[in-house]
């Protein structure tokens, strides 16, 4: 008799072993594992039962919580939140094309390129072409500016099922931004002399500089876009800035630099553009 029985203790460790591998995994965010059966994949949940417990009991679990399934061939399904899901925004335009819609008042037309990475995150270059505005101190402006930025869009404070941003492109954003520019301009310096008792006679002299300017900075903006179609970004930043001429408090056309002691450099500007 003990032969048998430890036959048949063999083929019952055996089948309860072959049931555990049969079973589809549930392999959730928090790294835990639910050995289980699938019973059905819905849009915003996935149902399942467990066979040690009862196969009319069926549970739930939100699709988001989810980091893959495994199946019982072997086969793999992942899960991405519904917020960062790519699928979500098939139908968003990724691409933008902008002009800072003030810039031509003070010297310069500065265009600007962002492109969306995936939801959350997009890159922009921005290119200014100094001396084609309006030059309302007769300073004969010319040269460029080109301006590097990562953005990030703010996320929501508490996530709902099935939330998602109502386009890539849209809502307030954080960007680090590097700016570099070279330009030249010409300034009119005098010098006064006194040459005839208390009678002073100044000397003027009109000379081209040529600049070079930097700004590292962080931007704060909100962006809108209408219909998929156009978009009004705000923004304004702050950080450190250089340059080469120093004139006290000045504006280098992509930013101000309050002085050399006091490095500190402001930004601002409203763009429009369209989506593509």
């Amino acid at each position: 008799m003990k032969p048998k029985r430890i036959v048949l203790s063999f083929l019952l460790i055996l089948s309860s072993l072959q049931l555990v591998l049969a079973q589809d995994k549930i392999i959730q965010r928090n790294e835990e594992v639910i050995q289980c059966k699938i019973k059905e994949i819905g849009l915003d949940e996935v149902k399942y039962v467990l066979p040690e417990i009862s196969n009319d009991l069926l549970f739930a679990i939100d699709k988001d919580d989810i980091e893959k399934i495994v199946f019982e061939n072997g086969k793999e399904m992942a899960f991405e939140k519904s917020l960062k899901n790519p699928a979500n925004y098939l139908d968003n335009r990724k691409n933008a094309l902008k002009i800072d819609f003030l810039s031509p008042l003070s010297g310069n037309t500065t265009i600007s390129y962002e492109r969306s990475l995936k939801p959350g995150r997009s890159i922009e270059g921005e290119l200014g072409i100094i001396g084609l505005g309006i030059d309302p101190g007769d300073e004969n402006p010319g040269g460029v500016f080109l301006r590097f930025g990562y953005k990030f869009l703010k996320s929501p404070d508490f996530y709902l099922r099935g939330l998602r941003y109502a386009h890539l492109l849209k809502g307030s954003y954080i960007k680090p931004a590097l700016t570099i520019g070279l330009f030249s301009r010409q300034n009119y310096y005098y010098d006064y002399v006194n040459e005839y008792g208390d009678d002073y006679y100044y000397y003027g002299d009109n000379r081209t500089e040529t600049t070079v300017t930097g700004a590292i900075q962080l931007v704060l903006g909100k962006q809108w876009v209408i219909d998929n179609a156009f978009l009004i970004d705000l923004y304004w930043g702050i950080g450190y800035g250089f340059s080469s001429n120093y004139n006290g408090p000045n504006y280098y056309y992509s930013h101000t630099i309050m002085d050399e002691t006091f490095p500190m450099s402001l930004s601002a500007g409203l763009k429009m553009g369209f989506l593509w």
